[in-house]
């Protein structure tokens, strides 16, 4: 058995981010929580004052040989809109910034590699943060699995269809 590793993401919102990450085969664990800011252990109700710092963060483990750092930060740019700046549609403020959260020299080498590549498919510049991984705080328990503990599918918006024939 081969030994996890950790990949830390912000994509807006860790509840999504965290529920689109817990589908992928190799990925152990999930867990949400805060990074990048300037206060020791920290409140959701702290982080949301947008003076902190941090981020919303989902942290990964997952096993190499069954999922590569590489698919996992490729799937980053899929999950969520990475050229909005300090927000994911009706979020906003510095804690729902799209970063990467690089724990070794290599993570941040595939990363930018990733970003370059993924730049091609984005009309506007990619705004995504690429900075060595931080403390980790772990967020309050009722955001873990938030959307599953609710029998949500997602916290996206979706618009109603309506029915041309009425």
């Amino acid at each position: 058995m081969t030994d996890t590793q950790k990949a830390t993401f912000a994509g807006g919102c860790f509840w999504q981010v965290e529920a689109d990450y817990r589908k992928v085969d190799g990925v152990v664990s999930t867990e949400v929580g805060y990074m990048g800011g300037t206060v020791e252990n920290p409140s959701y109700e702290q982080v949301c004052t947008d003076r902190t710092g941090h981020a919303e963060v989902t942290q990964v483990a997952f096993d190499p040989e069954r999922v590569s750092y590489e698919q996992l930060v490729d799937m980053f740019w899929e999950i969520h809109d990475p050229t909005q700046v300090n927000r994911q549609g009706p979020d906003v403020g510095t804690q729902y910034r799209s970063a990467i959260f690089t724990h070794d020299e290599d993570q941040a080498l595939i990363a930018k590699r990733s970003l370059a590549k993924a730049q091609a498919r984005f009309s506007k510049p990619i705004a995504t943060e690429i900075v060595p991984a931080a403390t980790f705080w772990t967020a309050e328990d009722y955001h873990q699995r938030y959307l599953e503990k609710r029998g949500m599918a997602s916290c996206t918006l979706e618009l109603a269809e309506t029915d041309a024939s009425d």
